[in-house]
């Protein structure tokens, strides 16, 4: 897709939509994206200036705002159409979700993830004063979780952090959206350092959201 006047820096062969407004064109991205979609992605695909792209986003959310059951929200560090609070009950008499619930363990090692993030197995176990091992394959396996890079310690540990998908589950936009808890400063570990990373904890997945668990 490129936006008028901006041919020249599209990829060859990407079609043109000269016809079509700026807003058009994200609404219709935002209509069919399966998870939260970037400003910095929608303008590289539509070949304009990102604060073009943030703009349009603006007026559409106004536009959502006062009219129809749709609004636009930021999740995950993107944006995504969803159906406003009040369709809630309506919506999931017809969708009948099938809730998927956590057990107290899950969200321990889930809540000592997020808050001291990251954090390898042993860690988390000193914590918790028990063995987390299930608890964090049961947490990757649903994406909430994942490797972030490894320590610089005997046997390079893996550090686990929080995902994309965690993100959109709990409906954060990023981590600072996180509760407060008196005594705790997140994203850093309890003791106040940070810990080596091979990677950024933000390229820990790339997995994309599905439904709220």
């Amino acid at each position: 897709m490129c936006v008028s006047g901006r041919r020249a820096a599209c990829p060859k062969g990407c079609p043109t939509l000269d016809n079509l407004s700026l807003d058009d064109q994200i609404h219709a991205l935002l209509f069919v994206a399966e998870s939260p979609v970037t400003p910095e992605d929608m303008a590289a695909l539509l070949c304009t200036p990102q604060h073009a792209v943030e703009e349009s986003l603006a007026r559409l959310s106004r536009h959502f705002a006062v009219s129809g059951p749709v609004q636009l929200v930021r999740l995950a560090g993107g944006y995504q159409m969803a159906t406003k609070p009040i369709f809630a009950t309506l919506v999931a008499q017809f969708l009948q979700p099938q809730p998927q619930r956590m057990s107290r363990s899950l969200l321990e090692v889930l809540a000592v993830v997020a808050y001291q993030q990251p954090m390898t197995s042993h860690e988390i176990d000193q914590i918790r004063g028990v063995d987390s091992a299930y608890a964090i394959r049961q947490l990757v396996d649903r994406r909430l979780i994942g490797e972030v890079g490894r320590k610089s310690a005997p046997g390079r540990p893996i550090l686990y952090g929080t995902t994309q998908h965690f993100l959109h589950v709990f409906q954060l936009n990023d981590l600072d959206d996180l509760p407060t808890i008196e005594g705790l400063d997140h994203p850093i570990r309890g003791d106040g350092e940070h810990l080596p990373l091979e990677n950024h904890p933000e390229e820990a997945s790339n997995a994309e959201p599905e439904g709220v668990s």
